[in-house]
């Protein structure tokens, strides 16, 4: 193992937007076994420092990899396409007047029902765009579409969670 391999090396992975999670599960816990400071003991404290940064290295590769719309930025990155959430918030027009129209009813809805039916809305666009999403990357292999369709479905998942936070607050 090389610290230096990128996370899909690292446990031997394709490198696609769709990955068998379970396989990379069994992977990890392959790999922390293996890295695990315990089975270094007889080699000194150096090689258990060693092992603790594996360790760390595998954890935070498996959390990156186990998260889809981290996976997806981090393979537009390993493709040269940076996605830039943090400074290149534009948005198309009807995206826009979307995110807005779900603000609306989120502020009109006055019950419980109300609150189901736009949180099945939200669900039902979130699951498009990752399925939009993936087939960017995996199949049309188009960095610069994926790394937009990513930083919009920020947002989708951002307004999904506010309204999971309405929804609890309706008690449901």
């Amino acid at each position: 193992m090389n610290l230096a391999d990128d996370d899909y090396t690292l446990f031997a992975l394709p490198r696609r937007h769709a990955l068998d999670l379970d396989m990379l599960d069994a992977r990890r816990r392959t790999l922390l076994t293996q890295a695990h400071p315990d089975r270094h003991v007889a080699q000194g404290t150096a090689a258990q420092r060693v092992a603790m940064q594996w360790s760390v290295r595998i954890n935070a590769a498996w959390r990156r990899l186990r998260d889809p719309l981290q996976r997806a930025a981090y393979l537009c990155e390993l493709g040269g396409v940076p996605v830039r959430l943090e400074d290149n918030t534009a948005m198309p027009a009807a995206f826009l007047q979307q995110q807005m129209q779900w603000r609306e009813a989120l502020a009109e809805a006055g019950d419980a029902a109300a609150v189901e039916a736009l949180a099945a809305e939200v669900a039902a666009a979130e699951r498009a765009a990752l399925q939009r999403l993936q087939r960017q990357l995996d199949d049309e292999q188009d960095l610069p579409a994926a790394a937009a369709t990513l930083r919009a479905l920020m947002f989708v998942t951002r307004f999904r969670d506010e309204v999971g936070r309405r929804r609890d607050a309706l008690g449901q």
